[in-house]
């Protein structure tokens, strides 16, 4: 696991021991209403990380941990106009890598690890992303929040990607009383109805971003604010 997965699961572990018991459980039928009234003012939502391919998006998305979308955004597309190919990011090396990203958190590591997958797509995967959990998590830098976010994007499969957005979110609203990431994603897997699975991590990280906010959650617009379980609803 390298240092930046660390980092974030151990916050995620500390607000997990603060939030449990901050909520009233969802029942069955609001959890369904929830979701479906995301989905209405949602449909289709996508990453709001910018990468003009799979090999690109998941750099990106290693980049992105404990990095907002904006600033890896910013970091990398002025990288992915030239360099948008394992074999072109080994040829830039983790010194040249360093020059594009050292405005994001932890930019020594996270270029070590993106140059060291780099080599490890070109020599053990002809230099595609493989789409396996097991072959995405055995990638320098790739955990599994990475992984599951990837797949998701790239192949549509139902994953649920825990990052502290979601995990906020799904403690708060009392969609599950969960400590850890794993076991947020075990439950939101159980709880969610399957035809709002695939888009269910987007809704829950859009809706930390920009409505259930870490330190003040905007609950005066927030479209589920009946459903939600949250005991301290803020009033204004």
């Amino acid at each position: 696991m390298d240092l930046a997965t660390k980092r974030c699961d151990s916050l995620m572990k500390l607000q997990g021991k603060a939030m449990v018991a901050i909520a009233k459980p969802m029942k069955t039928k609001e959890i369904t209403e929830a979701f479906a009234r995301f989905a209405a003012g949602n449909p289709h939502p996508v990453t709001e990380l910018d990468a003009p391919n799979p090999y690109c998006l998941l750099v990106a998305i290693v980049l992105s941990a404990q990095a907002t979308d904006v600033s890896v955004n910013k970091a990398t597309t002025p990288l992915f106009a030239t360099v948008d190919s394992p074999e072109k990011m080994v040829q830039l090396g983790e010194e040249g890598l360093k020059t594009y990203i050292r405005t994001i958190g932890l930019f020594n590591s996270k270029a070590k690890n993106v140059i060291a997958l780099s080599q490890q797509l070109l020599d053990e995967h002809g230099g595609a992303v493989p789409h396996t959990a097991e072959a995405l998590e055995a990638l320098p830098g790739v955990g599994r929040k990475t992984a599951n976010v990837w797949r998701n994007c790239v192949l549509g499969e139902p994953t649920i990607a825990v990052d502290t957005h979601v995990f906020r979110v799904a403690n708060r609203m009392g969609l599950c009383s969960e400590k850890t990431p794993l076991g947020v994603e075990l439950a939101l897997l159980k709880k969610i109805p399957a035809q709002f699975m695939q888009h269910a991590h987007h809704w829950l990280i859009l809706h930390g971003r920009y409505v259930c906010k870490a330190r003040l959650p905007e609950c005066p617009r927030c479209a589920v604010r009946d459903l939600c379980g949250y005991k301290a609803k803020t009033l204004a």
